[in-house]
């Protein structure tokens, strides 16, 4: 049934009446009535919408409809009454996806260059000189447009010359496409609020959800993106800025490839492109001993560049420049100044920084984990990803082209990645198996130790399948119940978080906070060893979690939740991304979304009606 209604009048009438804390959200926060009369303006029929969850929905429809700029409209009764679980799913494929959807050219450009990381009158497009296509359509645009600025990365450019675009920093150019009548940006989607940007490891994640709701070319899109990066930059990037030239991200390139190639292989020169640009990237970007490879034979995370991170906030390190700014009898602030411009050079800071930029190449930034060691650590989460590389690289050469690879003068074989898989397997159980624990740590490589930080990444061998039934059996009876909450598991233990110093701040990608690729690794390496009723209680927790939290909160579909109180009210570090917006949430948030639509791929259709009708997880397991 269809409602004709005055759009404003009833906008204005519904918010005055239940938004009383002016949040621009209709919540269980508010202290209205909680029940609004809808009157058809032409029938005079009348309509009770009763219940946070319906006002909101009412709200949301309205905020749509008022968009159209009409003095009257129909608001259909089904979408406010509609199943939470069909909503979010429905308004996540048909919706968010759209919303995040962002193409570096003439008609996207605004979007990406007009954001609050932009703090300059003249925002600046960097291209690499290696990309003379983008160099010629972006300087050709520059001249048509005049409201950016286009520079030329050279090439083989240092680390150091990176360091000098700090004081014009910019976003980098990524791959464009010939179209019928012209050139256009490829695609990619972005995590959403101030990730206004393609993220390196969010975007497998993404791209997941994407294939789940038959986006397969958004999915590929985001592959030709990865491989452009590859190419121009020399690697998978934290993000497409200019800041982001000295890091990469998780490797999770191959990973993508075989997701797609299990919907459709385009085509077999699309595949080997791909194929090269993996195994490129393995061989530059991962496999340079000293670098990302170490002696051990295992990998770390081993960002470039010196000092200080560019895009983190001001103050967010004074608790560790207060020490060093004392010893130097300086004021913080003066000293944070002498500090980023290289006029005050200290070893020992910027050995902190060197941990503090290799971490955040982790993804993971930031966890007590890798504070302060993150470069020293063999860690468990990137020997899993490159196992996967390993196995998915003879998985590919094995399935289409007929176990023998060529690359230039270089032939490989499946067989060869298979021992390169092999042996990086035995290195993992060698140094960072627990028997004991049950759990797989991270090792030191430098002081020959296992770090017994007990994180959400001890499951991420069950995800790329290296393990024993034996070790995977410890991992889900003994490890797994340390970890979970009402609404899935946190990035660390509570027993690890207690041993952190009271005095250090609390850690977003640590205890008490949950985060969406965390689970979906988890899901897919329950279901991989064939713990399938656990599967369907973790995936039963987490989208619970989700589907609560948006019905209470205006559709709210947040970066991360705090899993101690099952909410998206966080307060550590940087807040949560995908909560602050006016009426509607437009966008959700990347991997959230993503993880909510590989979740209903996995439950049970039982499952799926308990979770519409919000049944907690505690009544059920």
């Amino acid at each position: 049934m269809k409602f004709s209604l005055n759009i404003d009048k009833t906008f204005r009438e519904l918010l005055l009446q239940e938004d009383t804390d002016q949040d621009k959200k209709i919540t269980k926060d508010d202290q209205g009535p909680k029940r609004f009369v809808l009157i058809d303006e032409k029938t005079k029929q009348e309509q009770v919408i009763a219940g946070t969850y319906y006002l909101s929905n009412l709200l949301q429809e309205l905020a749509v409809l008022k968009e159209s700029k009409m003095e009257m409209g129909e608001v259909d009764l089904a979408r406010i009454q509609e199943n939470p679980v069909d909503r979010i799913s429905r308004k996540i494929k048909y919706d968010y996806w759209n919303e995040l959807t962002r193409t570096i050219d003439k008609k996207g450009l605004a979007q990406i260059l007009e954001d609050e990381k932009t703090n300059s009158d003249v925002p600046t497009l960097y291209v690499a000189a290696t990309d003379k296509q983008g160099v010629s359509y972006f300087q050709d645009l520059e001249k048509e447009l005049q409201n950016f600025k286009v520079a030329i990365l050279p090439v083989n450019y240092s680390m150091e010359y990176v360091a000098t675009l700090n004081n014009k920093p910019g976003i980098l150019a990524l791959a464009l496409e010939q179209k019928i009548y012209s050139l256009q940006g490829v695609p990619f989607v972005v995590p959403g609020g101030r990730f206004n940007e393609m993220y390196g490891w969010d975007s497998y994640f993404i791209g997941i959800g994407l294939l789940i709701d038959n986006q397969l070319e958004k999915a590929m899109a985001i592959a030709e993106n990865f491989k452009y990066q590859i190419t121009h930059y020399g690697k998978i990037l934290n993000a497409n800025r200019s800041y982001y030239l000295t890091r990469t991200q998780p490797p999770l390139y191959s990973s993508l490839i075989v997701e797609i190639v299990k919907e459709n292989v385009p085509n077999q020169e699309w595949l080997k492109s791909h194929l090269e640009a993996i195994i490129l990237e393995y061989n530059t970007v991962w496999m340079v001993l000293g670098n990302r490879l170490t002696e051990t034979g295992l990998n770390r995370y081993k960002a470039e560049g010196v000092g200080m991170p560019f895009e983190v906030e001001p103050g967010h390190f004074d608790d560790v420049l207060a020490p060093y700014a004392e010893k130097y009898n300086m004021p913080i602030r003066a000293f944070e100044k002498e500090y980023l411009e290289r006029k005050l050079v200290d070893a020992d800071l910027d050995l902190y920084f060197v941990h503090d930029r290799s971490l955040r190449e982790s993804g993971h930034d930031t966890t007590d984990r890798l504070i302060n060691r993150c470069a020293n650590l063999n860690s468990v989460d990137v020997n899993s990803f490159l196992y996967k590389y390993e196995k998915d690289i003879a998985y590919l050469i094995a399935t289409y082209f007929g176990n023998t690879f060529q690359i230039g003068d270089v032939k490989c074989t499946s067989n060869e990645w298979e021992q390169k898989a092999a042996f990086r397997k035995e290195k993992i159980n060698e140094l960072c198996w627990n028997e004991a624990a049950g759990m797989y740590f991270d090792y030191d490589f430098v002081n020959q130790e296992q770090f017994p930080f007990e994180a959400a990444t001890t499951f991420f061998p069950l995800w790329a399948g290296l393990c024993t039934e034996n070790q995977a059996k410890k991992l889900v009876e003994v490890a797994l119940p340390h970890f979970i909450k009402i609404g899935g598991i946190t990035g660390s233990t509570k027993a690890s978080s207690a041993n952190v110093s009271k005095d250090e701040p609390q850690r977003q990608w640590d205890y008490p906070f949950g985060w969406a690729p965390h689970q979906m690794l988890l899901w897919e390496g329950l279901l991989k060893y064939n713990y399938l009723d656990k599967a369907q209680e973790m995936v039963y927790r987490w989208l619970w979690l989700i589907t609560i939290n948006a019905v209470e909160y205006n559709g709210t579909i947040p970066e991360k939740f705090d899993l101690e109180i099952s909410s998206h009210k966080v307060f550590a570090e940087y807040g949560n991304v995908g909560t602050e917006f006016d009426y509607i949430a437009k966008e959700g948030f990347g991997w959230m979304n993503a993880s909510y639509q590989y979740g209903l791929q996995i439950l049970s259709a039982e499952l799926k009606i308990k979770l519409g009708e919000l049944i907690a997880p505690e009544d059920l397991f």
